[in-house]
């Protein structure tokens, strides 16, 4: 495959999920994703990391660079603990993330993230909940990821998904910097 690799499977999630349950109306603090993106306005999401607002400074919001936690993720400790020690582990920095739910039936329309921020980045989904896998595809390539399992795909490729599912699919969805690409100054502050 091209446009998919599986980092790791059997990750427990359930210490997921229990943050997102304790925290009340989770799923209706942010609705920036359903109002302001048009591809993505059937999910869900709960914002862990999102661009610096403060950074922008007449760039497009696909071109800020500089992101940072959101006031809600200390909600969720031990869903920014695992963004952390992924980074960690790819070598990479931590950059935007999220958690997202894409309730029965519901889908992300095809579209490619453009924009200097997604350029020099990569893409990684955690299926934290999903009953029948998660249908996923890019590029030319279909998957369905499963509970537990930790992906990276390229989403500088023609990308969507769809819930064909019964229930609510739940994903972490985050992007690293390669530390690599920092020390050379790509990616980082302009």
């Amino acid at each position: 495959m091209r446009y998919f690799r599986r980092i790791r499977t059997a990750i427990d999630t359930q210490s997921f999920l229990d943050e997102i349950a304790a925290v009340e109306g989770a799923w209706d603090q942010s609705t920036g994703r359903q109002t302001k993106i048009r591809v993505q306005r059937e999910a869900q999401a709960i914002p862990l990391r999102g661009l610096r607002k403060s950074a922008i400074a007449g760039r497009k919001r696909s071109d800020v660079h500089e992101s940072r936690w959101t006031s809600g993720s200390a909600n969720y400790p031990l869903a920014c603990q695992f963004l952390r020690d992924t980074a960690k582990a790819e070598n990479s920095l931590l950059s935007r993330g999220k958690i997202v739910c894409l309730p029965a039936g519901r889908r992300v329309y095809p579209h490619i993230d453009r924009g200097e921020y997604y350029a020099v980045r990569n893409r990684y989904h955690l299926v934290l909940k999903s009953a029948s896998g998660s249908w996923l595809k890019s590029g030319d390539e279909e998957i369905r990821m499963q509970e537990g399992e930790l992906w990276w795909f390229d989403n500088k490729e023609v990308h969507e998904a769809y819930n064909d599912g019964d229930q609510d699919r739940i994903h972490m969805i985050f992007d690293l910097l390669p530390r690599a690409a920092a020390e050379r100054g790509i990616g980082t502050a302009a």
